[in-house]
């Protein structure tokens, strides 16, 4: 990246924003519920070198949408705070390599916070940003999309972002009342266990590099969250896959837990000693991407041998060879965070979950299970 700076580049470089064109201060969209607005749409070669945004809410409501060379269906297709690493609809001052968030409100809901992604988006004939509007208000936002354009093709070798959301409400995990690293938990999960039942963060066809996502959890059970290892296969099933990680906070370059910081290639957006439960954690594989020549599955357990039943989510960023279509994202009513009511209990009622598959338990999980309830008959989920 600094490496181009020393460098002649035959480019021009232009910007798209929000700005007022009478003249005045009033340099803010608004747009209706249910409605789309094209926030760029540049003709290419060119390359989008960087995004800011700020507004005061509906991080969950809109959906941030980006289409490469005219394709049928975006690429990038994620809820906006997502997309920048701030899972929940919370926001939160962080720094890392790809993203920036600044707020004057740490930590807290329905509040302004400017958003910034740092992340080379390289296309041949069009680029086209869309913000859309999902709510059922109105909605405000101020930004800018900075951008390149070439009189020369791209190299046959650049490849096109991608990012996609994904959501579990609650996981179907086997066990969720059992505690992380308690002998109850330490199951066998390998082969096809694993293949089908860990959590997808990234399910992919075609040829490129996965560079990393951000994991949302909200923590139902009350402990630690964690011991998933990640599991990546790259161009199909086999066991062992290709890469087998220790543990989830492993897998996000930390150890003992996750730790309320948040570094250039990994960290916590937001801890959940600061938000009473909510967790967004992020890493970065920006010099040991994974290649794929075929197809790529990103995965990991949720509780060692998949026992939790937390909420998760996750945005996944990967370059390919061609737009691919994101994957498809839940309506609004089932990506909406999780919350608690007056007396501190976790809220989740039965129209807002989206479950995609719940383990069916096989006789260890059984055995497990039924020796933790027999030692802790009192204990419940938080």
């Amino acid at each position: 990246m600094y490496r181009n700076l020393t460098k002649a580049v035959k480019a021009k470089t232009g910007r798209f924003s929000s700005w007022d064109k009478s003249g005045r201060n009033a340099d803010v969209w608004w747009w209706a519920p249910g409605k789309s607005r094209v926030l760029a749409d540049i003709k290419g070669p060119g390359r989008i070198t960087h995004i800011w945004m700020t507004q005061f809410h509906h991080y969950r409501e809109c959906l941030l949408k980006i289409t490469w060379d005219n394709a049928k269906a975006p690429s990038v297709l994620v809820p906006l705070g997502d997309f920048f690493c701030l899972g929940h609809g919370i926001v939160n001052s962080f720094e890392s390599a790809f993203f920036t968030a600044s707020t004057a409100h740490n930590n807290k809901v329905l509040q302004g916070c400017a958003l910034n992604c740092y992340i080379q988006m390289p296309f041949r004939e069009r680029a086209v940003i869309e913000l859309v509007n999902e709510s059922a208000e109105e909605h405000a936002n101020y930004f800018y999309v900075d951008y390149e354009t070439y009189d020369e093709p791209l190299p046959d070798d650049e490849l096109y972002f991608h990012a996609e959301w994904r959501r579990e409400n609650p996981f179907g995990g086997w066990g969720g009342e059992v505690m992380a690293n308690a002998p109850e938990a330490d199951i066998v999960n390998t082969e096809k266990l694993a293949w089908d039942n860990n959590y997808v963060i990234l399910d992919a066809k075609g040829s490129g590099h996965y560079i990393g996502c951000n994991l949302s959890v909200t923590n139902f059970q009350g402990s630690w969250w964690g011991e998933g290892d990640d599991m990546i296969w790259v161009d199909g099933y086999k066991w062992p896959p290709d890469l087998h990680g220790t543990g989830s906070e492993d897998y996000l370059n930390q150890a003992w837990g996750m730790q309320p910081n948040a570094y250039l290639r990994n960290g916590s957006s937001i801890h959940e000693h600061n938000t009473n439960g909510y967790q967004t954690s992020y890493v970065f594989h920006l010099e040991n991407p994974v290649r794929f020549n075929k197809s790529i599955k990103v995965t990991i357990e949720h509780g060692h041998g998949n026992h939790l039943c937390n909420e998760m989510a996750s945005t996944a960023y990967w370059y390919a060879d061609k737009p691919y279509p994101a994957a498809k994202v839940p309506p609004v009513a089932k990506r909406l965070a999780v919350l608690r009511d007056a007396t501190g209990k976790w809220t989740n009622p039965k129209a807002a979950q989206i479950t995609s598959r719940v383990i069916s338990p096989n006789k260890e999980m059984r055995e497990m299970k039924a020796k933790w309830k027999k030692a802790h008959p009192k204990r419940k989920m938080a």
